[in-house]
């Protein structure tokens, strides 16, 4: 796979909520405005340097297949998925928003991909908000590289091991704890006595 950083991804996911083809306008109402011309400018070099966008006679810009191929293109959900986290860790709603792809199936692969050892999900605070941040893992890194020789139908999946299986049960209840309207204190003791259970699991 040609490799993606944080930056071109926003700007093929900007190019890809707007039908394909961008301008200057849309990227200056879109977040990347923050980079400041200059950085926006090396940017977009770089991306047709790689053949990822294309230049227009209208001065406007275009994402081309091969940058289509990376995150957007006719793979598994599964591969879409690693492909995203190894370019940046994401939460759910992000994955969701940059892949296009229904909820549903975006949480029946990530479990796969949790069980198997492929993803970790952490809670982290956003905003006083406790939310599921997505990461690949050096497993995951290593198995969407092997596609790259071996193909995606060879990529088997097995089960969870019980003690995985339990550690991800309290990844959730974590989740659950620091949104509930509990008191501070009391998610605090429910927080430490969940985190040494999975400690001692050891995985």
């Amino acid at each position: 796979m040609r490799r993606l950083g944080i930056i071109d991804l926003e700007i093929l996911d900007l190019a890809m909520s707007v039908n394909g083809t961008f301008n200057e306008n849309n990227l200056e109402n879109s977040e990347l405005k923050r980079l400041g011309v200059g950085k926006i400018l090396d940017s977009l070099a770089s991306l047709k340097d790689r053949k990822f966008i294309s230049l227009n006679n209208n001065g406007s810009f275009s994402i081309t297949d091969i940058a289509k191929e990376i995150l957007w293109g006719n793979i598994p959900t599964w591969a879409k998925i690693l492909r995203l986290l190894q370019i940046k860790s994401c939460s759910l709603k992000q994955i969701i928003e940059i892949l296009r792809i229904s909820e549903d199936e975006i949480l029946e692969n990530l479990e796969k991909l949790r069980k198997n050892q492929f993803v970790l999900m952490s809670p982290q605070r956003q905003e006083e908000k406790i939310v599921k941040i997505y990461e690949i893992l050096p497993e995951g890194i290593e198995e969407i590289d092997e596609t790259e020789q071996k193909g995606f139908e060879k990529t088997e999946f097995s089960g969870p091991t019980p003690e995985l299986e339990i550690t991800s049960l309290i990844d959730e209840i974590l989740v659950i704890t620091q949104n509930s309207k509990l008191e501070q204190s009391e998610k605090n003791s429910i927080d430490e006595k969940l985190s040494k259970l999975k400690n001692k699991l050891n995985v």
